[in-house]
């Protein structure tokens, strides 16, 4: 069984700022497993680093008022059937992402202020009967 992982926890620069998430805990419970990285910003072609995006009234739009919502639905989309013919375990994805959060994400105002919600590749694989990890829970 593989286990799908947010690409920046592992410690690849792909996070908004050029950064990475990488996080210790996660790498040591993959230690062994077969591993699936997504990125779905880098994969949706918001390239590295970017814009800040959030979730304003269910779109994902940029700080600055780009719309990326189909942009990152399409990638959403792209992962869902690339994991379709796989043998999933589990997927562990970033906590607070406009796309991998589990529990909560921000909440459209570019403020910091965090909301109960899930990113849309995390609502999205958990709809398709995944189970979804927030990073912070292992």
């Amino acid at each position: 069984m593989k286990v799908v992982v947010s690409a920046c926890l592992l410690g690849r620069n792909c996070k908004y700022n050029g950064g990475n998430n990488l996080n210790e805990a996660v790498v040591a419970y993959l230690s062994g497993k077969e591993i699936i990285e997504v990125c779905p910003e880098e994969l949706a072609g918001l390239g590295t680093p970017r814009t800040p995006i959030e979730i304003v009234n269910g779109s994902v739009i940029s700080r600055d008022g780009v719309n990326v919502d189909a942009q990152l639905r399409r990638a959403v989309n792209e992962i869902l059937e690339k994991l379709n013919d796989e043998d999933i375990e589990c997927v562990i994805l970033k906590s607070r992402s406009p796309t991998c959060g589990v529990k909560q994400i921000y909440d459209g105002t570019f403020s910091g202020r965090l909301i109960d919600g899930m990113g849309v590749l995390a609502k999205a694989l958990k709809d398709a009967g995944y189970t979804v990890i927030d990073c912070e829970d292992i």
